[in-house]
């Protein structure tokens, strides 16, 4: 199941966008397969032809922000002008914007604990997180190398707390029903951070 884009088909994305919306809107507990078929008009039968079950469409739903989400953080990083402080900025915009567009992905996201431990969907989340260590990480290394942040604390420790404190401001966000300000929220406690690692 890995790969582009292309390797869903646009029947499966309609549905998989149909699951996004009845999360959005009902919560993920209320997704089955039963209500995604009246969502779009189709027999259970029909939807079965596309996905096996419901945890394999929430699976393809969290593949495709996967793949969405390297080539969106892909086109940040590398940037020979920008200094480390404004990557991780720009890191950090591109994902809380891309939660405000779809809060159905982190409903999959956090929700990984009701699954009962499908080992797809386990591994679908942390993939998902290695990807963004991965990014906070090289940020982190860069930083340090070129003097921008001090070299005090750890770069795994450091990209810890930086995602620890995306995470937390992301679940704050789902558990005030998505009426905070996630983008605001995630850049303030961003420069928080940034201040505590800032070189002076």
């Amino acid at each position: 199941m890995h790969g582009n884009m292309q390797q869903f088909t646009v029947r499966q994305i309609e549905i998989m966008e149909a699951a996004t919306n009845r999360i959005s809107q009902f919560g993920i507990q209320n997704l089955t397969i039963k209500t995604l078929a009246e969502d779009i008009g189709v027999s259970e039968p029909a939807l079965y032809r596309h996905f096996s079950s419901k945890n394999e469409i929430l699976q393809c739903i969290l593949e495709y922000f996967k793949m969405e989400m390297k080539n969106r953080i892909q086109g940040i990083v590398h940037k020979p002008d920008s200094s480390a402080r404004d990557e991780i900025r720009a890191i950090f915009d591109s994902q809380l914007q891309a939660f405000v567009r779809k809060p159905a992905v982190i409903s999959v996201i956090f929700a990984e604990g009701i699954f009962h431990f499908d080992e797809g969907l386990t591994r679908q989340v942390s993939e998902i997180m290695e990807i963004m260590q991965g990014y906070i990480k090289a940020n982190i290394v860069r930083g340090q190398a070129n003097g921008e942040y001090s070299r005090l604390v750890g770069v795994s420790v450091l990209t810890t707390i930086i995602i620890g404190g995306m995470r937390m401001t992301v679940l704050k966000w789902k558990l005030s029903g998505y009426a905070s300000n996630l983008v605001k929220e995630g850049k303030t406690v961003l420069e928080g951070i940034l201040k505590m690692i800032y070189k002076v």
